[in-house]
């Protein structure tokens, strides 16, 4: 199977939500939020740096969990300073 390569904006928000994350990571560790998540530490550096840029659902949903963020905080907070298309991430 041949992935369809992501567009520039899908990349950015890619950058976006890593950058959420890590800013809601605050003090605490990578591995330490990566454990709290079940996920592992690399998924998440890759996450935050962009290199991931389309995690599945579930591990969104976890890491949203272990930071104490709603998915809703996390929608919005990819979409706002986005054009037309990243609004419709909280539509």
């Amino acid at each position: 199977m041949v992935r369809t390569p992501l567009t520039p904006w899908e990349r950015q928000r890619g950058e976006r939500f890593g950058a959420i994350l890590r800013r809601a990571r605050g003090d605490r560790s990578m591995v330490e939020v990566a454990a709290a998540a079940g996920v592992s530490a690399e998924t998440l550096r890759k996450i935050e740096t962009g290199r991931a840029p389309t995690p599945a659902f579930f591990t969104v949903a976890a890491l949203a969990a272990a930071l104490g963020m709603s998915l809703d905080e996390l929608a919005a907070a990819c979409a706002s300073g986005a054009g037309d298309e990243g609004r419709a991430l909280s539509a």
